[in-house]
Parts: structure tokens; sequence; C-alpha cells
């Protein structure tokens, strides 16, 4: 969140540190636990300024839209318009017209610890406004937006390979293929047997190895035998 934000919040909170006095031995909060709880007093000032004031128990995704529009004209990242000659352009050679926007990265966050915000402080997971699947699709636009406006990717990153799993992937390989000369031998002894084994029997028989049998036995089987091994 940018200074301005945080700032937007700073008379609630005057006003509510006034009145309590700080505990000697309580721990300091972590970076993270302190932006959150400056995000929740923000939000709880944005929905009492709303004519007339929203209850945070009538808060729904729409109110969540509204206040991440809201956030914009604090943004800080250029995202140009579609018709601007920079449009695309991660790095423009010169300045333009275009709008400052929360970056997609600082929205997602935010959402991220409202959401843990609104729980902790007694809401329900299946009616939390920040985590329905509304608020996904406005993020994923504006993800998407913003890579186009600005010429930015967003992709998935690739895990890399190491050579030790590389070396087994191709040792799983040939092992597959040794596997499947053996079936295919299998296959050919069972159908030209003078059993004639029924072919749709194949697949089970071939799995018999799993259990201790061994391919050459089964060839000195008939299908009484085969059928008493199954029922």
């Amino acid at each position: 969140m940018s200074a301005q934000i945080q700032n937007a919040s700073s008379h609630s909170q005057a006003s509510s540190s006034s009145s309590q006095q700080p505990l000697s031995n309580q721990q300091p909060l972590s970076r993270y636990e302190s932006q959150k709880k400056r995000d929740w007093n923000t939000f709880g000032q944005y929905l009492k300024n709303q004519s007339p004031p929203v209850p945070l128990s009538q808060c729904n995704f729409n109110h969540v839209l509204d206040f991440l529009r809201y956030l914009d004209q604090f943004g800080k990242t250029k995202v140009h318009l579609y018709g601007c000659i920079f449009f695309g352009q991660p790095t423009p050679p010169a300045p333009c017209a275009c709008p400052l926007r929360q970056a997609w990265g600082s929205l997602d966050a935010l959402i991220g610890r409202l959401r843990a915000a609104y729980e902790e402080h007694g809401g329900s997971p299946e009616t939390n406004p920040f985590g329905g699947g509304a608020i996904r699709v406005y993020l994923r636009e504006v993800k998407e937006c913003q890579a186009k406006a600005r010429g930015i990717p967003y992709k998935k990153k690739k895990k890399k390979r190491n050579q030790i799993k590389g070396t087994q992937s191709a040792k799983d390989i040939q092992h597959q293929r040794q596997r499947g000369l053996e079936y295919a031998l299998f296959v050919s002894l069972v159908t030209f047997s003078k059993w004639a084994i029924r072919v749709d029997w194949i697949e089970q028989i071939w799995h018999l190895e799993k259990r201790g049998k061994k391919h050459y036995l089964l060839c000195c089987l008939d299908q009484e035998i085969i059928s008493d091994i199954f029922h």
C-alpha cells in the first residue's frame, strides 16, 4: 500500500490508540501484521465514509470492488491506455498522460491480508467478501490488462530440472521400453498357446507377476487353473 493510503487511516488509528494504554510486555507486531492492521483500518474507514455508512456485517464483494477502484487514485504504476503510443512498452522513452494505477501485485497482496483480517475479526470463511469469485475475476482482469499495457508477460515460472532427475527420467524411459518388449512377447506367447487363452484375460494374467507368478509358468496352466486363480 502507498503512503497516501496509510495516511487515510491515520486519524482513526490515533483516536483509537489514545484511549488504550499499551502493555509493557506486548510483543511488537511483525511487518506483515502491522500492514494487515493498517489495511483493515483503512477499509473500515472507507465503509464509514460511504453515504450512508456501510456496517461491516453488510459488506459484500461490490463494496470490495469499489474499494479497489478507489485505491487507484493513490497508485504509482503507469498503465498505458490502448490508444497511447507507448502501449505495450515496458520502458517508454518519454512521459505520457496515461493514468497511474495500483499495481496488480499490490492489490493481490492487499486482498490476501484483508481476507485474513476479516476471519480474524470473527468473519466466516463462507461469507468472506474478499475471497469470492468476483474478486478473483477482477484481479485476473487487472493482471492481464496491466500485462498488455506495460508489455510485461506474466508467465508461470518453470521449475528447473536438476541433472540427477534427468538421469532418472532416462532410466525410467529405458525401463518402460524394456517392459513394453516383455509385454509384447508375453501377449504372443499367451495368444498363440495351445490352450488358446482368451485375449481379454491377457491384462489380468500380466499383472499376476506382481503376486510372484512367473510368465513362463502361465503357459503351462490351462484355463480352469487360471480361472481358479482369479476367482
